[in-house]
């Protein structure tokens, strides 16, 4: 028994260090490809839902063939598509790109309408402490009213995005209860991701919802998580290797991100 403190040493080195990397993973933002990469028509991915969801119960981004709208909450995947009805995805589905974190938020606060989204992301915007980290977000409550989209699913040879959004599904949805869950990012992301706010819509019932492009709140709590790691992991095979990702796509990034 004289190796029994050295046992006891040696497994609670273990304990710490899976510790210390649970709370790595809740610290980091996890995504899968590049955003300009999308926008250049790279719309099938390898990840799977199961690996994706490995990494974080909170996100959002697509499904491959740009099938529809992802939205990733209470560590569940689902798909707002171009018909919109919103269908719960197996762990099978893959995805091109995606943004996951282990959503553990620090701040929260109540807001009360009316408030548009310019409202909500200057309350947002006091709310961080600093603009060059990372903030998963999640708002939950009543919305007066919501404009959402969607893409319709895609085939070879696949368009560039830009061209895709101009045949996008926008929704209405008026006296709603939901989620708008996503990620306020730093301008240095520019390439990776999108700078500043990206957000999903999900109602309330899981059966209906798509990429925010405007909100008018009626009562809401805000939940903020900041992040201060970015893990990304590119794909291996695939369109993902040819592609040209030289140039700056900002204005592309712009209409496909407000277009109504």
């Amino acid at each position: 028994m004289k190796n029994f403190p050295r046992l006891c040493a040696l497994a609670t080195l273990i304990l710490l260090l899976a510790a210390a990397g649970a709370r790595a993973q809740e610290q980091t933002l996890y995504q899968y490809s590049t955003l300009d990469a999308l926008l250049e028509g790279v719309y099938d991915g390898q990840l799977t839902m199961a690996e994706l969801l490995g990494h974080g119960d909170l996100g959002l981004g697509t499904f491959n063939g740009l099938d529809g709208e992802m939205v990733v909450i209470d560590g569940k995947a689902y798909q707002a598509p171009f018909s919109g009805k919103v269908e719960l995805m197996p762990a099978s589905a893959r995805t091109p790109f995606a943004q996951v974190t282990a959503f553990a938020p620090e701040k929260a606060f109540e807001v009360k309408g009316p408030m548009d989204m310019a409202g909500l992301q200057a309350a947002i915007d006091k709310a961080i402490e600093s603009p060059n980290l990372f903030y998963a977000i999640r708002v939950s409550g009543g919305f007066k009213h919501v404009t959402a989209r969607s893409v319709p699913r895609q085939t070879r040879p696949y368009p560039r995005l830009v061209e895709v959004v101009k045949k996008q599904a926008v929704f209405q949805f008026d006296d709603v209860q939901g989620d708008i869950v996503g990620f306020l990012s730093p301008a240095y992301v520019k390439g990776l991701g999108a700078p500043g706010y990206h957000l999903h819509f999900l109602r309330a019932d899981r059966q209906a919802g798509g990429h925010l492009l405007a909100v008018e709140i009626e009562n809401a709590t805000v939940q903020i998580d900041a992040i201060p790691g970015l893990r990304v992991q590119l794909p291996t095979s695939g369109d993902f290797l040819n592609v040209g990702l030289g140039d700056d796509k900002s204005a592309d990034l712009h209409e496909v991100e407000t277009k109504k």
